[in-house]
């Protein structure tokens, strides 16, 4: 089956190669090996985490009423999305693959029977 031009594929290879052309015009690639993407993702994740610092949950449950806390959640979300982009890259990974096969894993890990409900970890479950 193929992409039709509107499906979530080829908005994603779109995307993918518009960052590649990005990164490639500033000859950045150089910088962009497994241990320093996986750095500025987690420093963007941070960035994200930072947002929420000093809130409380329900305070964190109503922020996204907020257009200007929503644009910056927005950006924030985008920049650790880039940097795995950028990371499947790198090693080859089939981004969307890799994550319907992870969420597969997750929902053996998680039968809806023993975690409906519950936050306990797989393996207390």
């Amino acid at each position: 089956m193929t992409d039709s031009p509107a499906s979530g594929g080829d908005r994603y290879a779109q995307l993918r190669d518009a960052m590649i052309a990005f990164r490639d015009a500033r000859d950045w690639r150089q910088f962009h090996d497994a241990k320093n993407l996986a750095e500025g993702l987690s420093l963007e994740a941070a960035e994200l985490l930072e947002i929420f610092l000093w809130k409380s949950t329900d305070e964190s449950r109503v922020m996204a009423a907020d257009p200007a806390v929503r644009a910056k959640v927005s950006e924030e979300v985008a920049d650790c999305f880039l940097f795995c982009v950028l990371m499947a890259d790198a090693f080859g990974i089939d981004l969307i693959d890799a994550a319907q096969k992870k969420i597969q894993i997750n929902a053996q890990k998680y039968p809806v029977e023993k975690s409906r409900g519950r936050r306990d970890k797989y393996d207390t479950l």
